[in-house]
């Protein structure tokens, strides 16, 4: 039996908040172990130019304030995504505002961008590149939660970390800042990342240095919604898309006492509805411009579900609740099993082929 399993059962009596609050602080003291094996060279894969171990990334939410990025990558994952970050620091929503759903390994969250702000993420973020530091990080940047200039907010997030991450992405899609998701209809995101796109490349004028810019939207896009972000994505020349958000929606099936719980849904339950969003997206872009598939990814075959619908790279968070840092070296090796049973002898071989 793994550490994790033996210390979950006295996780249990404190408070799912609290518990993520005591993981990042063993992170921070370097009391988890890292990743024992290398990764499997199937895995490999090229995007945007920089050259990833593996595709299975940490998604935002976890490090909300890049405090523990250096012993995320260490737990084997192949990149690990920092924020959201708001310019100002807030608190975001009143507590409690994170619930485990046990019975349907999901999670319900309604932080509402809690975050320290720009200023000591954008220190951690400096000190660690100044230090030479190794692994793929991103900065994921939002608005906050009563500022009227969501354009400023994101200008200044990406501003501010363009020349210290490895990748940038905009969250327009979570369900827990007042009219955010308004920002991903076709006028308000094509000005936004018009907007965007101009700060980083005249803070960074040589268009080899500059990170890949991605936009971040929510799996309860109806049809003319995803269709009009493809449309948006492939004019104004984002460098790609993360699908998705956690969801409003409930699926029939949730059996927790905290299904009725007020906040976004991630976990399992958002597996199947993520994913086949993700596949349209994929088919909406004609496979031009890059996804990242989230959303309920707990297994290999989760992970690789997503590549084969159009994602060429994966993130996940709310499983390791379930599962543990264990989980990642366990997704990884199944997932190039996977890949060499069907044939495939690079990862991008096997992207979209659901999809198509």
């Amino acid at each position: 039996m793994n550490l994790y399993a033996l210390a979950r059962p006295a996780l249990r009596f404190i408070s799912a908040e609290q518990a993520h609050t005591l993981a990042i602080k063993v992170l921070k003291r370097g009391l988890v172990p890292g990743a024992s094996k290398p990764d499997d060279p199937v895995l490999a894969t090229r995007l945007w130019g920089i050259a990833f171990p593996n595709p299975v990334g940490l998604a935002a939410g976890f490090d909300k304030n890049c405090e523990a990025v250096d012993p995320l990558l260490k737990l084997g994952f192949g990149f690990v995504e920092a924020g959201t970050v708001t310019p100002r620091p807030q608190p975001g929503n009143p507590r409690p505002r994170l619930f485990r759903l046990d019975e349907d390994e999901a999670v319900i969250n309604r932080f509402g961008f809690n975050s320290e702000g720009l200023v000591p993420f954008v220190y951690r973020l400096g000190r660690r590149k100044a230090g030479g530091a190794r692994g793929i990080v991103g900065a994921n940047v939002g608005k906050n939660k009563e500022s009227e200039d969501a354009v400023g907010d994101y200008t200044a997030g990406v501003s501010a970390t363009c020349r210290l991450a490895d990748y940038l992405v905009c969250n327009i899609s979570s369900p827990n800042t007042p009219g955010l998701r308004a920002l991903q209809a076709r006028g308000e995101m094509a000005d936004l990342l018009a907007h965007v796109l101009a700060v980083r490349n005249a803070s960074i004028p040589e268009a080899a240095d500059r990170p890949p810019l991605l936009v971040k939207v929510a799996p309860d896009l109806d049809d003319t919604g995803l269709a009009d972000v493809a449309q948006v994505a492939i004019e104004t020349g984002v460098d790609g898309i993360i699908m998705g958000n956690t969801t409003l929606s409930r699926p029939a099936t949730l059996r927790s006492p905290w299904k009725g719980e007020a906040g976004g849904l991630s976990g399992r339950p958002l597996m199947a509805l993520s994913t086949e969003r993700l596949a349209a997206l994929y088919r909406l872009t004609g496979g031009r411009v890059p996804l990242v598939g989230v959303g309920g990814i707990a297994s290999g075959a989760d992970a690789y579900a997503k590549i084969r619908a159009g994602a060429s790279l994966v993130q996940l968070y709310s499983a390791l609740v379930f599962h543990g840092p264990g989980l990642v070296g366990r997704i990884k090796a199944d997932l190039a099993g996977r890949l060499r049973a069907d044939g495939f002898t690079r990862l991008a071989d096997a992207v979209g082929v659901d999809a198509r």
